[in-house]
């Protein structure tokens, strides 16, 4: 939305900021990640010992902190989209195709994702499902439970993102009509 004139719904910003407070704090998590990392690869080619724990737990990280920036891309309008041709079209045309693309893959997606991982996390949770390995993580349902609550956030951000448009296109009518 390149109109600087276009003020944001408190509604949307509310989310928005929410969601990006929460970013924020959750992307300690990428620097909690390359230390383990950096740890982890010190312990294996320097000392020769390895952590099975320490795997585990950069694959937990990076799993909650991509899941997690989902969220925050959709507040910042940073998903992926095909620029080659979105470049060229009006503001008004990239708010249609907005609101399509929202509409019909992203909360498509987002519903089979949580709905799915529903029976996933709860049997994950009913067997206090731990690591396969006898020094891995003893909290696997951990990870599986940021499955539901990402797409949770996620479908906040698209219904911010779309509310948003609307408006948008409501202020673009609106401009339209006090123009003539």
């Amino acid at each position: 939305m390149k109109n600087i004139d276009f003020k944001k719904p408190r509604f949307s910003s509310v989310i928005d900021d929410f969601i990006q407070q929460l970013s924020n704090i959750l992307s300690w998590l990428c620097i909690v990640l390359i230390f383990v990392i950096m740890f982890q690869v010190v312990m294996r080619y320097v000392f020769g010992r390895g952590s099975v724990l320490l795997e585990e737990l950069q694959w937990h990280l990076f799993g909650m902190s991509i899941m997690l920036a989902l969220c925050d891309a959709m507040t910042q309008d940073r998903n992926i989209r095909l620029d080659i041709f979105r470049d060229n079209f009006s503001d008004k045309k990239k708010e249609y195709i907005e609101i399509f693309g929202i509409l019909f893959f992203v909360f498509p997606m987002i519903f089979v994702i949580f709905w799915h991982s529903l029976s996933f996390v709860h049997e994950s949770w009913r067997l206090g499902e731990c690591s396969n390995s006898p020094m891995g993580l003893p909290c696997r349902w951990l990870i599986k439970s940021m499955i539901p609550v990402s797409m949770a956030l996620l479908c906040i951000a698209s219904v911010s993102r779309l509310v948003r448009s609307f408006a948008f296109l409501k202020w673009t009518r609106y401009q339209h009509e006090e123009g003539q």
